[in-house]
């Protein structure tokens, strides 16, 4: 191919040649995806119905939520509709599409943890400035400065990589749409710019990623000086797993998107995209619904009055 003008659609990698095991990855792909619109599904609903979830710890997880679920509705469903039915092409238009969707996600997904961080941080070790410091007015205006950073550098991103001439095929070694792979087919020195603006972009979120540590060093600090035993694990219990999440998140996307093609693994790096674009959105939901008692009530509360409705419907139409 002589440039990107010919290219009309894209080769995605698939896990598997083998039919039984393209099928066996469409269940598990199927029950990760319905694992994670229940858990996120739930919580959006939860937090919207219950006016006691109306705060700004609770709103940020809403936002979370929508955003895991935006995150892995645009590489899961058609990574399982490509097993299914045996194929692995996509538009030239669905990829760029598919590839401007996921950044803008993952993005505002990785500014909201890090909000979320320093809501933690003011909660715990500044509380008596929490009211004035996090009002509803700059909750929502965090939120969407995330959201709007989010889209804004997907945009720039996007835009950058599909203005590139391609000329090396049109194979890309993962199962959805991805800079990195997209890169390595370019024929022009252009591609140093978008890769000059994804170290960039990392770096950024390796500061964030460096104030989300400190922000919990500065949390854990304040914790140990609880004297309750109790009260101190269930803040570990609670802070420790947020973080390792974040963790994961961060150092798979990185090491995705910083690792020199000359110890390229084409396995590896499926392994590694899994990580952080299925792993986050799945665990999220049980990080913070398993440890909040507040949270677990209001979906308790939540059911009870669902089914109450149920069985009142079922009895007047009897």
């Amino acid at each position: 191919m002589s440039n990107s003008s010919c290219i009309t659609q894209f080769l995605l990698l698939p896990f598997t040649d083998t039919r039984e095991l393209q099928l066996l990855h469409f269940w598990l792909f199927l029950g990760i995806y319905l694992a994670a619109l229940l858990g996120n599904g739930l919580i959006i609903t939860t937090i919207a119905w219950d006016q006691h979830l109306h705060t700004p710890m609770y709103f940020f997880l809403l936002n979370l939520s929508v955003l895991d679920l935006g995150s892995i509705s645009t590489t899961v469903p058609k990574s399982m509709a490509y097993c299914l039915w045996d194929t692995r092409t996509i538009s030239y238009t669905g990829c760029a599409t598919q590839l401007c969707l996921f950044l803008f996600f993952i993005l505002a997904e990785f500014y909201l943890l890090t909000i979320m961080s320093y809501n933690r941080y003011i909660a715990i070790c500044k509380p008596l400035d929490y009211g004035t410091l996090l009002g509803s007015r700059a909750c929502v205006h965090m939120a969407a400065a995330a959201w709007a950073t989010g889209f804004l550098n997907a945009l720039l991103h996007t835009t950058n990589t599909f203005s590139l001439p391609l000329c090396k095929g049109n194979v890309l070694g993962q199962f959805f749409c991805e800079i990195p792979q997209i890169l390595k087919l370019s024929c022009s020195h252009s591609y140093l710019r978008e890769l000059g603006l994804l170290v960039v972009s990392v770096w950024l979120g390796f500061g964030c990623f460096v104030f989300i540590v400190v922000s919990y060093v500065q949390i854990f600090r304040a914790v140990l000086r609880i004297p309750s035993e109790q009260g101190r694990h269930k803040a570990f219990s609670t802070c420790l797993p947020h973080l390792a999440v974040v963790s994961l998140f961060a150092n798979t996307a990185m090491f995705v998107y910083l690792t020199p093609p000359s110890i390229f693994s084409p396995s590896l790096d499926l392994v590694v995209s899994v990580l952080y674009s299925l792993v986050p959105p799945t665990l999220n939901p049980l990080i913070y619904s398993m440890r909040n008692q507040e949270l677990k009530d209001a979906l308790r509360k939540l059911m009870v009055g669902c089914i109450s409705k149920i069985i009142k419907c079922s009895g007047s139409s009897l």
